[in-house]
């Protein structure tokens, strides 16, 4: 992981911090944006965070979800990735989730 991934995830998580007024967490936004960088990257389950980082799972928890909705506001929708692939005349695409089971109804095979 580089350093201006590391940088670009703690600077989201400052601003967000700031719009809502956030004065004092358990970890600083450098922390936290390691923190869900490691479970992204890693896999680290929520008690492996915790214990990792000083925090409870749910705090955990919380530091990742938070993270989580504030990169998704940043990507790309569905519909404009795939009007840039046929714009570019690409055949097929990669899709991936970072939720296991996303897109996938219960019961469904």
């Amino acid at each position: 992981m580089s350093r201006s991934t590391l940088n670009y995830v703690a600077g989201l998580i400052r601003r967000h911090r700031k719009t809502i007024g956030s004065i004092w967490r358990l970890l600083n936004p450098g922390q936290q944006a390691l923190l869900v960088l490691v479970y992204l990257r890693k896999g680290e389950t929520f008690p492996e965070l915790g214990a990792g980082f000083g925090i409870s799972t749910t705090t955990a928890w919380r530091y990742v979800e938070e993270t989580v909705i504030l990169l998704s506001a940043r990507s790309p929708k569905l519909g404009q990735v795939l009007r840039k692939a046929k714009r570019d005349g690409l055949h097929y695409l990669v899709l991936d989730s970072v939720r296991p089971g996303v897109g996938r109804r219960a019961g469904s095979a």
